[in-house]
């Protein structure tokens, strides 16, 4: 075996939102064991960084883990802001520990921005915490479709790639903008720079399918007890987080909880917001480069990369 084999390697996991990404990333480091290759998992799904969101991210449990080390998982409380430039940096800590280790790293989750911050060469502008504070005063007050107005009139390039709704990433760009800096806009550099080599495998589902797990995946989050999971992190201050209270969710269980929504009412929102989000996800992982595809449950590219 070359020694270029024999080194430790990056894999990537990507995809939609419930398209089983955490079971072929066990897999995966499961098979590279049985060849004598130890593996750890680094996640990239920006809600598993908190602490407490479990039901609604779908987080695996230690038992589920399956004794594979797991890292970046509850890393953050519930009032922090998951910054992507700190995660970059966080994940790439990581990766490089389990590389110097001579284990195989693998990168796992759906949350584009962050995934790409670690595999490509992103460089983010400086943030100004003053700025950033009196833009989250206008988001509270104005609501998201005023800021968006703002950045659509003022770089409407990247207003075609932020979601109208997510205030955050709304946000951060007019923080960007008025720094005099340009943003990533949202998106891939179009011809993307490794930050090292590695092996990207890419999970799809058709779309009829995916929105009929998505959809009975949110009923089982409020069948599994969501509600009260929400409760107990109001009661740490969620509704103070900046990130952690709008997501997906746990926004809609906090406005059951408030009596501004029914059960029916979160669910459905819920459903329709993740179908959208799923559907982002999809657009977005499409335009890495030399990916690996894999459908969901299937184990062609799985048995390619192990050589079975």
């Amino acid at each position: 075996m070359s020694a270029e084999v024999d080194r430790p390697r990056l894999y990537a996991v990507v995809g939609a939102t419930g398209t089983g990404k955490s079971e072929l990333a066990l897999r995966l480091a499961e098979g590279l064991g049985a060849r004598g290759r130890p593996a750890e998992i680094v996640n990239a799904d920006a809600m598993q960084l908190y602490r407490g969101m479990d039901i609604g991210t779908a987080k695996l449990t230690v038992a589920e883990r399956r004794g594979i080390p797991h890292h970046l998982l509850d890393v953050l409380e519930i009032t922090d802001d998951a910054a992507v430039a700190w995660y970059q940096a966080a994940a790439r800590t990581a990766i490089e520990a389990i590389l110097s280790r001579g284990a195989d790293a693998i990168l796992v989750g759906g949350s584009g921005l962050y995934v790409s911050s670690v595999l490509f060469d992103f460089r983010f502008p400086p943030r100004d915490e003053a700025l950033r504070a009196e833009l989250e005063a206008d988001l509270e007050r104005e609501g998201p479709g005023v800021l968006y107005e703002r950045l659509r009139i003022a770089d409407p390039v990247t207003a075609e790639r932020v979601d109208p709704r997510n205030g955050r990433r709304i946000v951060r760009a007019l923080e960007v903008l008025a720094q005099g800096e340009a943003t990533h806009g949202a998106a891939l550099p179009d011809e993307p720079v490794r930050w090292r080599t590695s092996t990207i495998i890419g999970v799809t589902s058709p779309r009829q399918d995916l929105v009929m797990r998505l959809d009975a995946r949110v009923e089982r989050m409020w069948a599994d007890g969501l509600l009260d999971e929400v409760a107990q992190l109001q009661a740490k201050g969620l509704e103070r987080g900046v990130t952690a209270r709008r997501a997906i969710g746990y926004a809609q269980a906090l406005a059951q909880l408030g009596g501004t929504a029914t059960r029916a009412e979160a669910i459905a929102e819920t459903q329709a917001l993740t179908r959208r989000y799923a559907r982002r996800q999809v657009s977005w992982f499409t335009r890495y480069p030399d990916v690996a595809w894999s459908q969901t449950g299937e184990d062609g590219v799985l048995r390619r990369i192990l050589g079975s």
